[in-house]
């Protein structure tokens, strides 16, 4: 079978084409041939489509975009075909052609000093990240989502979606992964961290702070407070779980928060929002001794001032996250789905757009205004 593959292709910021690669004839021993349902875009990929290439910046696995790529790395779809010797999923079992399977977006090297001490994927100096740093200039090409066909590489994690749980909700797991940040924290000692009944507030809920809502929700918050500057999007949150919504531009949100915690503060703070200013409005809403998670920043977003002195003043902890975590995987696919009929998870996606609106797809997702997460499905979709 030698037909071609088509697939949505980033040859330079704001340069996204539709074009065909041959189809993968031959697959290494252990990688996977995913027949693709539907790939989100992240804010990742947002800041890629402006410009801002720069990522994991200051560390030793600062990088460029490759440029090409096909973008794409919160993935769902259908194993075709394994490799010589086959693949296992993450939880050991052979994938067998017709799982339906979510990959995860990173391929670490299991060699690196960070691989050894088991810590998590995206602290690997080495590092394949699908839809990121595999150029689709190297065979056999199809290391993204947005393309009928995706190559998934011999040591990929890689997990099956239970029955019961809709494409429409799977396609969030890469995303809904993010929130084992909450799971981190919680294990922080006291004054930091947090427990059951106590305050979480979450700045900036596109669909990383959304899903961040839902999680602490779920998890027991006694209060989930959402900050942002779009009314749209905190009315979603609300439905979502957040007790409160708090609109940047008509109150002050810090102090907004305190008369809603009796003058304390939040206990935790996810700072969600992928803009470098409100690090700042996270710090000034958590309590004393409390806890700002960061979770947003994944390119250079360039230097900022900021005053120590008010972590040790105010004996706070900060906690940067670099992504989600491998491990995290199976707990989320399980949450979603025993959740998913209940709470109305499906609307954080908003529109969904076949392969060749690709373009579209992305000026969507730029916008702010009634767009959450946005959706390619490389076979079908509306575009609504």
């Amino acid at each position: 079978m030698s037909t071609g593959v088509r697939a949505a292709t980033l040859h330079a910021p704001g340069d996204l084409r539709v074009q065909t690669y041959p189809y993968p004839d031959s697959l290494a021993p252990g990688a996977v041939l995913l027949r693709m349902l539907a790939s989100g875009i992240c804010g990742t990929d947002k800041h890629t489509f402006r410009g801002e290439t720069q990522q994991y910046a200051g560390t030793d696995s600062a990088r460029s975009t490759p440029f090409p790529i096909i973008p794409g790395h919160e993935n769902v779809g259908v194993v075709l075909e394994t490799g010589a010797g086959g693949a296992p999923a993450f939880d050991g079992p052979p994938l067998r052609p017709g799982d339906r399977v979510v990959p995860a977006p990173n391929r670490p090297c299991g060699r690196c000093t960070s691989c050894a001490r088991g810590f998590p994927y995206y602290l690997c100096r080495n590092l394949d990240n699908y839809g990121n740093s595999l150029t689709s200039s190297r065979p056999p090409h199809l290391y993204g989502g947005w393309a009928e066909l995706m190559v998934l590489l011999p040591g990929t994690p890689v997990f099956r979606v239970p029955a019961e749980l809709p494409t429409e909700v799977a396609v969030l797991t890469e995303l809904f992964a993010v929130t084992h940040s909450l799971d981190v924290a919680a294990r922080l000692p006291s004054p930091a961290g947090w427990s059951p009944g106590d305050t979480i507030a979450v700045v900036g809920v596109g669909p990383l702070g959304l899903v961040h809502v839902v999680k602490a929700s779920l998890a027991g918050a006694g209060r989930v407070i959402a900050v942002d500057r779009e009314p749209s999007r905190l009315d979603l949150a609300a439905d979502l779980g957040a007790t409160d919504c708090l609109l940047v531009g008509e109150s002050d949100p810090a102090r907004a928060a305190r008369t809603l915690t009796a003058g304390a503060g939040a206990d935790l703070v996810v700072d969600a929002s992928g803009r470098p200013e409100t690090l700042a409005t996270a710090i000034e809403l958590v309590r004393d001794g409390g806890t700002v998670v960061e979770v947003g920043a994944f390119v250079d977003l360039g230097d900022r001032p900021f005053n120590p002195a008010v972590l040790c003043g105010r004996s706070l902890t900060l906690v940067g996250v670099g992504g989600e975590d491998a491990r995290a995987y199976d707990r989320t696919l399980r949450l979603l789905a025993a959740n998913h009929d209940r709470i109305p998870l499906a609307r954080v996606v908003t529109h969904r757009f076949p392969l060749e609106q690709a373009g579209d797809a992305m000026a969507r997702a730029l916008r702010s205004d009634g767009a959450m997460k946005v959706v390619i499905e490389p076979r079908n979709g509306s575009g609504r």
